[in-house]
């Protein structure tokens, strides 16, 4: 196993204690989905919860870093160049539906720039995380982006709106975050979206470039409308030309 950062280790913990909470809530909605009153007000609740128990174990760690979560926006504390950026429940619409496809998504950033990245998903069991300059790995295992290089043998991902149709291989998947793991790990070949939170993208960003990946620049001191194309350096300029003003 490669060495990781108190820090990343920190991540690694608050996001494993959230998840329990996200495992048991998850097994609940199955239950709720027939129920009259729907599950909303529950995956709400879920939502906070889980980002309460990430909050209470970051803080415990280190009090003075500031943080940008997407249910209690941005608070600054005393260490105004450290932000811990949260989403507690990326892919919620997944969750609300029981689709096992979601996750929790850390990321550090200092003096404006991305050191750590976590991204978990408890259903599956499957960990993703990068520090700047030291690689991304899942689970263990040091993972790069895909090598392919004709477009028709790729898959993309996307999600949102697009204003056209695209002549692509490519899915809707629901979470930002997962998709970003799966270009850094190469199961997909590249990802597009605009309309993005920095919570949604943030640890995936550095997910994608230290797997090997290119990703257009993204201004991190923006936390709305952000636009996102990534992929592998082998399929970039294919995939600019095909989702041309997507």
């Amino acid at each position: 196993m490669n060495s990781i950062s108190p820090n990343l280790n920190i991540m690694i913990k608050a996001s494993e204690k959230a998840s329990k909470i996200l495992i048991r809530d998850f097994g609940e909605i199955e239950k709720l989905q027939v129920s009259k009153k729907g599950p909303s007000d529950f995956v709400t609740n879920s939502d906070l919860k889980t980002e309460k128990i990430i909050i209470d174990e970051l803080k415990k760690a280190k009090p003075n870093y500031s943080i940008i979560s997407e249910e209690n926006g941005t608070e600054d504390n005393k260490d105004e160049k450290n932000t811990w950026i949260i989403d507690p429940i990326d892919g919620t619409v997944n969750f609300l539906h029981g689709i096992p496809h979601f996750a929790i998504s850390i990321a550090l950033k200092s003096n404006n720039e991305i050191i750590s990245g976590l991204i978990f998903d408890p259903i599956k069991n499957e960990m993703f995380y990068a520090e700047k300059n030291n690689g991304a790995f899942f689970n263990n295992h040091r993972i790069r982006v895909s090598k392919k290089n004709k477009i028709n043998e790729c898959l993309f991902v996307t999600g949102g709106e697009l204003k056209k149709e695209l002549a692509l291989p490519y899915r809707k998947s629901g979470c930002a975050a997962l998709d970003l793991a799966y270009v850094a790990s190469g199961r997909y070949d590249g990802y597009f979206q605009r309309n993005l939170n920095l919570w949604d993208i943030a640890a995936g960003i550095l997910l994608v470039k230290e797997a090997g990946g290119v990703i257009n620049e993204i201004d991190l001191s923006i936390n709305e409308n952000i636009k996102i194309i990534a992929s592998s350096p082998d399929i970039n300029s294919k995939l600019l030309e095909k989702i041309n003003n997507f």
